[in-house]
């Protein structure tokens, strides 16, 4: 079985390679969102093994733009959080599955191709979040201090509460570091937060991170 994983560490994405790749094949990987798209999309994996938070995005916007290029396309999010909104959001992108990273080797295989068979896996906790969701009995996740901000300053948010320097976000992002700047002011001053540090403290409490 072909696998492409995405994550933004490559110590982690070298892990799981180790740890499955005696049992499945791992033919690619990526640790951004337009390399994780662009990859997936020109390999053609049998089941994409995706993280739920990248620097410049997530297994959502992966799973999205994905989609909307190849449809036949099989996701399997692979993730610290077991938030109910990051379980809801990417499935109601098109994942078939979700797991946490506290899964062992051998679980990890057997979910991956019980994705790719067809088979939606969840452990039971999360199984509940999504029961709930599609049944209506869990409200639409929603953060409206989040929700101020623009798609972009959410990407420089992240960036910045992770640790990244101007000039490191304006890299990646391919922004002018004036930009990021500006962008860095909005989103503090939309926060109500006085600094970086507030502003990584805010991130993380809502597992943004």
């Amino acid at each position: 079985m072909r696998v492409y994983l995405v994550d933004d560490h490559a110590l982690f994405r070298a892990g799981v390679r180790a740890e499955i790749g005696e049992a499945v094949d791992v033919i690619g990987e990526a640790g951004t969102v337009d390399d994780a798209v662009a990859g997936i999309v020109a390999m053609r994996p049998d089941v994409a093994v995706v993280d739920v938070h990248l620097p410049d995005g997530g297994g959502r916007t992966i799973i999205e733009r994905v989609l909307a290029q190849w449809p036949d396309a099989v996701f399997l999010a692979l993730s610290v959080s077991d938030s109910a909104e990051d379980v809801v959001a990417v499935i109601r992108a098109g994942a078939r599955g979700y797991v946490t990273k506290t899964i062992d080797a051998t679980a990890l295989v057997d979910a991956i191709r019980r994705v790719h068979d067809g088979d939606a896996v969840f452990s039971p906790r999360l199984a509940g979040f999504v029961l709930d969701a599609f049944s209506g009995h869990l409200p639409a996740p929603t953060d409206p201090e989040l929700d101020l901000l623009t798609s972009r300053e959410q990407e420089v948010m992240r960036l910045i509460a992770r640790g990244y320097t101007y000039r490191e976000v304006a890299s990646r992002l391919h922004l002018s570091v004036k930009t990021v700047e500006t962008h860095v002011s909005a989103v503090l001053r939309k926060l109500q937060l006085s600094n970086r540090h507030e502003l990584t403290a805010w991130a993380a409490d809502r597992r943004l991170l």
